[in-house]
């Protein structure tokens, strides 16, 4: 879709005074395959510098896709990939180092998420649990997820649905660094937020 034409539904739909609020309603949503809406999709990490704050950085080339019906989430199935080259830290220089000397982006050059288990905890939360394949390492590790519901996108003209998800990572475990723990702390935190379009509409 071109730029004008967002526009002009982006317009229309401010003209028509329509406040745009996603539904959980799983009878309102459709179920189907789903691609990762790049340009609205982070992932963040964090580190203990020191102890003195948690350093943050985070991943440029993300790519995702999600199996998923609302009336089974449970059955969904997730697959995502990031490229470690395109670790982010605000300095080049670092992350050149971050993606060689810590990630092995050479050797490694994906890291790659499969979902194994979805168990829902509440209404709108609920906890995937996959295998991380990082830095030549595998290993299982939980997500902790937020669905904010789906709506259809005007800019886009298709459904699109949204989550937040947590997780904690032991650096040790993916053998990523070797800086003692007094400067750079075994755990990492992970923060993701995600839309998806759904294919084919």
């Amino acid at each position: 879709m071109t730029i004008l034409l967002r526009l002009f539904a982006l317009a229309g739909c401010l003209s028509l005074g329509a406040c745009l609020t996603p539904t959980t309603d799983p009878e309102r949503l459709p179920a189907g395959e789903w691609a990762l809406d790049t340009a609205h999709a982070s992932v963040t990490w964090q580190v203990r510098h020191m102890g003195l704050s948690w350093y943050t950085g985070r991943f440029d080339g993300i790519e995702a896709s999600l199996d998923f019906d609302p009336s089974r989430p449970e059955a969904a199935r997730l697959t995502a990939s990031i490229n470690p080259a395109s670790i982010s830290t605000g300095d080049a220089d670092f992350d050149s180092e971050l993606a060689e000397d810590w990630l092995n982006a050479g050797r490694h050059p994906q890291i790659l998420f499969a979902s194994t288990a979805i168990r829902v905890t509440g209404e709108t939360t609920g906890e995937i649990t996959g295998d991380l394949t990082l830095n030549g390492v595998t290993a299982p590790v939980t997500l902790d997820v937020t669905f904010h519901g789906g709506l259809t996108n005007p800019l886009e003209g298709r459904p699109a649905i949204g989550f937040s998800a947590t997780s904690e990572l032991d650096r040790d475990l993916f053998n990523i660094g070797n800086l003692p723990h007094s400067i750079v702390g075994p755990t990492v935190r992970i923060l993701i937020e995600s839309e998806f379009l759904r294919e084919g509409d």
